[in-house]
C-alpha cells in the first residue's frame, strides 16, 4: 500500500451544472494524468452517449465533451494509501475540497460514479456540501450487472434535466 496524491484538476468552467464524482485516479489515469484512462472504463463512451457527443480520444476533445455538456468531473479524494487501483483497499483519505468547487460554481447537482464514490461522499463531503449526491452505476468493468446500453440509459436520465 502507498500514499498517494491526486495530481490532476478538476474539470469545470461557468457552464458546469453537473458534478460527476469518481473515487480516485486508477494507476492507469495516474499514468496517463487523466480521469478514466483505463480503455476498458465506459466513462467516456457513456459520457458521449449522454450528450450525444462522439467518444473523445485525446485529453483536449475529452475536456472539451463535458464542458459542451455542461458537466464538472472530479474525484472524491485528494490523497490516500492505496494498493494500485483497488477502491476497497483506500484507506487514510483526505477530501478534495468538493465544497468549494460548489461554492463557486452554478453547479445544481451532484452524482457519484458508483457506490465507493458515493459512500465516499457522504462520509467525507456532503455535510461541508450542504448538497445530496445520487449514486449512478459504475462505469467500471468490474460493473458487469450494466451493459453499455443500459449504463447510458440510466446516466442520461439521471444528468439529462441538467444538461438541456
Amino acid at each position: 500500500m502507498e500514499t498517494v496524491t491526486h495530481t490532476f484538476a478538476p474539470v469545470f468552467d461557468g457552464a458546469s451544472r453537473v458534478l460527476v464524482l469518481g473515487t480516485f485516479p486508477s494507476v492507469k489515469s495516474r499514468e496517463n494524468r487523466f480521469y478514466y484512462g483505463h480503455p476498458q472504463n465506459r466513462f467516456w463512451r457513456v459520457m458521449a452517449g449522454v450528450t450525444c457527443g462522439n467518444v473523445p480520444q485525446t485529453l483536449e476533445e475529452k475536456k472539451e465533451l463535458l464542458l459542451t455538456g455542461r458537466i464538472a468531473l472530479w474525484d472524491v479524494i485528494a490523497s490516500c494509501e492505496i494498493t494500485g487501483s483497488s477502491d476497497s483497499s483506500i484507506r487514510s483519505v483526505v477530501p478534495n475540497d468538493i465544497a468549494g468547487l460548489l461554492l463557486n460554481t452554478k453547479i445544481q447537482a451532484v452524482f457519484c460514479n458508483g457506490q465507493k464514490a458515493y459512500e465516499l461522499y457522504v462520509r467525507y463531503c456532503e455535510k461541508n456540501c450542504g448538497k445530496k449526491a445520487v449514486r449512478l452505476p459504475s462505469t467500471s468493468p468490474a460493473n458487469a450487472a450494466w451493459n453499455l446500453e443500459r449504463l447510458t440509459a440510466g446516466w442520461r436520465e439521471a444528468l439529462g434535466p441538467y444538461l438541456l
